[in-house]
């Protein structure tokens, strides 16, 4: 039998810490996600941190849904800018979406020495070196894991598991709306019209697919990983994108034939004459596990010169 010591860090004067404070913007898909789970996993969460972290208030336009969402003693305000400046707030978790409002309230947060979570890769694509330069200069955090893979911890393995790493690609399945409709069209045959008004039923794609199957919402995050893996500013109009929309039914049966299966790949290798990225339907071989990555799951695979590849 063998004895572990405990290293939680729930022993010791941690638990003398006060609750850090979320003001939450917006309270949508992601914003109500959320706020569920903090309230749900809150002993949890506690335990792990070492300090409670507790939803505060809420900024959101439709106040009604906004109660009921967020619950009893949660303050609910139709100000976002009176929340980012709230003295009782200590985290700012952006969940708003888009590149106006939500840069705007950003930047105050950190104005206001608050730290940011957001999973908005869309802002930290086009304004990342604003946002990251104002975090810097104020001593506070941006912290955007649901920015690049939803759940995947992609951005620590980056920063910390593979830091000693000479990244040398990485390729990654980083759109589950595209996914799932390639998975649907090689799997049951149908067009691309067919599966993409399922995946709409299903609430996988928005009633605007564009940014998902053309390919856009790909191309932020691989910009956002190529500049963690290479350490380096990437120009999201530099990189190829091509999206799913012209992928025919017998695309995916010929693919099958040759011993591969689509998928919608963003790519980022390390060139002698510089970085190459791109965005693009890809022949993956197809007992490879980037190849059976399927439905709206994510991968990705990063291959480190003292490593090898990891996925």
């Amino acid at each position: 039998m063998h004895a572990f010591a405990s290293s939680s860090p729930a022993a010791g004067p941690a638990w003398r810490l006060p609750p850090l404070r979320v003001g939450l913007l917006g309270i949508g898909t992601v914003g109500s996600g959320t706020c569920r789970v903090l309230a749900r996993n809150q002993a949890l969460i506690r335990d792990r941190a070492g300090r409670a972290i507790e939803l505060a208030m809420v900024a959101a336009r439709n106040l009604a849904r906004a109660r009921q969402i967020a619950g009893p003693g949660i303050e609910v305000l139709d100000d976002a800018l009176r929340l980012v400046r709230h003295p009782q707030v200590d985290v700012v978790v952006e969940a708003i979406g888009g590149c106006g409002d939500a840069r705007t309230l950003v930047l105050e947060a950190i104005a206001q020495g608050k730290h940011v979570v957001t999973a908005n890769k869309a802002l930290l694509a086009l304004h990342g070196d604003e946002i990251f330069a104002a975090a810097r200069a104020q001593g506070v955090m941006v912290a955007f894991e649901g920015a690049v893979a939803v759940s995947i911890p992609i951005v620590k393995a980056l920063r910390e598991g593979l830091a000693a790493n000479r990244i040398e690609w990485l390729a990654g399945i980083v759109n589950g709306t595209s996914n799932h409709v390639l998975t649907e069209m090689r799997d049951k045959g149908v067009p691309f019209d067919e599966a993409l008004r399922e995946a709409q039923r299903l609430g996988y794609a928005e009633a605007d697919p564009a940014f998902d199957v053309d390919g856009i919402d790909a191309a932020h995050k691989l910009a956002l990983l190529a500049a963690m893996a290479f350490g380096t500013r990437i120009d999201c109009g530099a990189i190829a994108v091509q999206g799913i929309r012209d992928l025919q039914p017998d695309d995916h049966a010929l693919a099958r034939l040759l011993g591969y299966r689509l998928k919608l790949l963003a790519v980022a290798r390390r060139r002698p004459e510089g970085l190459a990225l791109s965005v693009r339907p890809t022949l993956v071989p197809a007992r490879s596990l980037l190849a059976n990555v399927d439905g709206a799951m994510n991968g990705v695979m990063v291959q480190g010169d003292a490593c090898g590849p990891t996925m």
